[in-house]
């Protein structure tokens, strides 16, 4: 199956490219072309080998959630003119990505397995095991960084340091819950609890926008919701559909994005798995089968369709 690792456009009018862990992201005026590759990271390190059609689950599965969350808050979306694009809204990023988790798992997990009872200020119950609900979700923001690894930050820390105003974080932790809760909602309705997620913002024109995807594998934890109850009163592991899966493996091959640590190389049935379970991802959160775009030349399809927008939108 043929992937797609990396694009070099050159759009009419573009003034800046930016290459992040998944996304080649093209600046031309005040829009944004975001491109989502099948680039795969983990650990916040790009792992070795593209997964077919991920970019486009990827693209796919945000542009879905941004459309059905217009009600509750302004997002960047425009158009998605191409499987594995999407043309928005150029923001003003804030540095922050708001973390909202409804499970112990994950990050949340280890930290609390290593014995801490407080995330980015806020404290956790004791007495609780992996992947039990906290009493209601908590925000756990992270410094978004342009290299490397994200790091933990309390509420505090970012009002305090001037990273986001007062009167924005507050906006912004609204969105966030408001957000969360319709995401849980509607995975709900499709058999699946959603787990743990993140959200980006950005403020044009003094109003803020949610930018980047939503409620992706990429940035969300699903479990399935049949069976949770059982399996968490055995002490088995949840069945998760996510990325966690990933860096499962990646930690049982030695890999946790620590120094000194080599990436392990991917087997093809690795790469199939991590394509299937997007797939599945996809139909399970949407409702809807997933047709998988033309491959036989990908840059040039999005090349075409990327530029044909532009030329109805000028």
């Amino acid at each position: 199956m043929k992937a797609i690792d990396e694009t070099r456009f050159e759009f009419p009018g573009q003034t800046s490219f930016y290459r992040g862990k998944v996304r080649d992201v093209y600046t031309i005026g005040d829009r944004l072309v975001m491109v989502a590759s099948d680039r795969i990271s983990a650990f916040d390190y790009i792992l070795p080998r593209p997964i077919p059609f991920k970019g486009q689950v990827l693209n796919q599965v945000a542009t879905y959630f941004l459309n059905a969350t217009r009600d509750i808050a302004p997002n960047w979306l425009l158009a998605s003119p191409d499987p594995n694009v999407a043309v928005g809204i150029a923001c003003a990023p804030f540095r922050v990505e708001m973390v909202i988790r409804a499970y112990l798992v994950g990050h949340a997990w280890r930290e609390y397995k290593a014995g801490k009872r407080t995330l980015c200020g806020v404290a956790m119950p004791d007495g609780m095991k992996e992947n039990d609900p906290f009493p209601e979700p908590i925000i756990t923001p992270a410094t978004k960084a342009e290299e490397g690894h994200d790091e933990d930050i309390s509420r505090e820390e970012i009002i305090g340091q001037g990273i986001v105003s007062e009167q924005d974080y507050v906006q912004l932790e609204v969105y966030t819950r408001a957000l969360f809760k319709r995401g849980t909602e509607m995975a709900a309705r499709q058999g699946l609890i959603l787990v743990d997620t993140k959200y980006e913002f950005g403020k044009k024109d003094g109003k803020i926008y949610v930018i980047d995807e939503i409620h992706t594998p990429d940035s969300s934890r699903y479990f399935y919701a049949e069976g949770y109850q059982e399996r968490q009163r055995k002490g088995e592991r949840q069945k998760h559909l996510s990325k966690e899966f990933v860096r499962d493996w990646l930690m049982a091959n030695g890999f946790q994005g620590k120094e000194g640590q080599l990436m392990p190389s991917m087997p093809d049935e690795l790469v199939e798995e991590i394509t299937n379970r997007y797939v599945e991802l996809y139909e399970r959160i949407t409702g809807r089968e997933f047709v998988k775009a033309p491959v036989s030349n990908i840059s040039q399809r999005i090349e075409d369709n990327v530029l044909a927008w532009l030329s109805a939108n000028p």
